[in-house]
């Protein structure tokens, strides 16, 4: 029996429970398998995008509808999170819900910012590149250390989002208006959550890789493929933030 704890602190606790070594006839976790899926994940996502944009663009949609892939997305998220091995429904569906929603939102930044959506996608896609580059050669090594320096950023951040969320709704907007600010202060907030959504993408790499190291069950193949596409939604949007940032101070 192994298990093993995840370098992503987006998910606490032990992520590879344990279990028998898996069938090594194919039924185990591989790289190539989760990038596969990872993959699949990627096209249901911008393909449940680019409808929700067309149907905004022609006729609208229906604030229940954006609201229920909000809820929905919420929903096969901590579905996944509790039980992994629900990862192989889940995820897809969780891929489809965030599609939605990020068309939306990304419709409503494009009519406002010209040009900001692809700028927003290439960069993504190659923050992506280049931290995949910066892994697999080893210039930076994930260590227990950058781990723990990573999650309690990260952490913090989600705090101090939640907090001015939850203050927000009491009418002390103070900490909503820092974060989106297109001030000095509120552009460093979002290069800051820009770099720790960049530096957990090399948590989720290493979390595929041990895996395979690990000979993972096969449905964890889904469940790295996910945990990659909740990283990637994060940081497209805080690009899109600091991008909207940038073009307001012109």
């Amino acid at each position: 029996m192994s298990s093993m704890q995840t370098n992503n602190p987006a998910f606490s606790g032990t992520i590879f429970g344990d279990w028998e070594h898996a069938d090594r006839r194919g039924n185990v976790m591989t790289v190539q398998g989760t990038a596969g899926k990872a993959m699949a994940l990627l096209v249901i996502l911008v393909a449940c995008a680019a409808v929700t944009w067309t149907q905004i663009s022609n006729k609208g949609v229906g604030q229940g509808v954006i609201i229920g892939s909000l809820i929905g997305g919420l929903v096969f998220f901590f579905a996944t999170v509790f039980n992994k091995r629900w990862a192989p429904v889940t995820a897809p569906l969780y891929a489809a819900c965030e599609g939605v929603l990020l068309g939306a939102i990304s419709y409503t930044y494009a009519q406002a910012y010209q040009g900001i959506v692809p700028q927003a996608v290439g960069l993504t896609a190659a923050t992506t590149a280049v931290m995949l580059f910066v892994y697999a050669t080893g210039l930076v090594k994930v260590t227990g250390r950058l781990t723990a320096v990573i999650a309690a950023a990260t952490g913090a951040l989600a705090l101090f989002y939640l907090g001015s969320m939850l203050l927000g709704m009491f009418g002390m907007t103070g900490g909503i208006n820092l974060i989106n600010s297109s001030g000095r202060l509120g552009i460093v907030i979002s290069v800051v959550a820009v770099g720790l959504a960049a530096f957990n993408l090399l948590l989720d790499f290493d979390f595929i890789a041990q895996g395979e190291r690990y000979e993972a069950p096969k449905y964890m193949e889904w469940y790295g493929a996910f945990g990659l596409m909740v990283t990637l939604i994060w940081l497209y949007l805080e690009i899109l933030r600091l991008l909207r940032k940038l073009q307001d101070r012109r």
